[in-house]
């Protein structure tokens, strides 16, 4: 779900740009902006007590982020880090709750893109609580791919790293490439060049 950026300049959005590894917010601050991405890639990721990193998601131009604790006015559960060079437009909370009143409609778009990203939550920490290695990684990768036009086996090139993917699934780096080979020999997956399709 994105805003219209030109009703985001309406209500005096300020761009801002990140390079890779920059932290847009950290976990546990107070939640002062909306967020949406211009152009870039940017992962919202939290700490295990052991130091090892989970990503909660990974997102692309036009995607928004950080709302949901703008609206509930409570700290951020994860960090926003840029992946890569970032342009991200920033509406002060005042100025988006006025833009949310005078267009409710977009109001109603957001709570429905809400719903549906803790719909997809749930379902993932599901299998992800799953003993199963490849049954989290089948899970991830039809969430991925199911928000695109073509279904046909094989058709969808999975935008992450093995690391991401393991990192997204709370699984080691050696245990996603020794599932993904396996996947491969199964014929879940093709690997073309290093890329994953699905």
């Amino acid at each position: 779900m994105s805003i219209q950026e030109s009703l985001l300049h309406s209500v005096e959005a300020i761009e801002e740009q990140y390079n890779a590894g920059d932290y847009i917010f950290r976990e546990e601050a107070t939640p002062q902006f909306y967020y949406q991405i211009v152009t870039g890639e940017v992962k919202l990721n939290s700490y295990k007590e052991d130091g090892k990193e989970f990503i909660q998601n990974i997102l692309s131009e036009r995607s928004c982020f950080g709302e949901s604790m703008l609206i509930l006015g409570k700290p951020y559960p994860v960090n926003a880090v840029a992946l890569t060079k970032c342009v991200i437009l920033k509406v002060g909370r005042d100025q988006f709750f006025q833009l949310l009143q005078e267009n409710p409609g977009i109001f109603m778009d957001m709570y429905k893109t809400m719903s549906e990203k803790t719909s997809e939550k749930i379902v993932l920490m599901e299998k992800i609580s799953s003993k199963n290695a490849e049954e989290r990684l089948i899970e991830l990768m039809n969430q991925m791919k199911e928000a695109k036009e073509n279904k046909d086996r094989f058709s969808f090139e999975v935008p992450h790293t093995r690391q991401q993917l393991a990192s997204l699934t709370g699984l080691s780096l050696e245990t996603t490439i020794r599932v993904i080979k396996r996947m491969e020999k199964n014929e879940i997956l093709i690997i073309k060049n290093g890329k994953i399709f699905y």
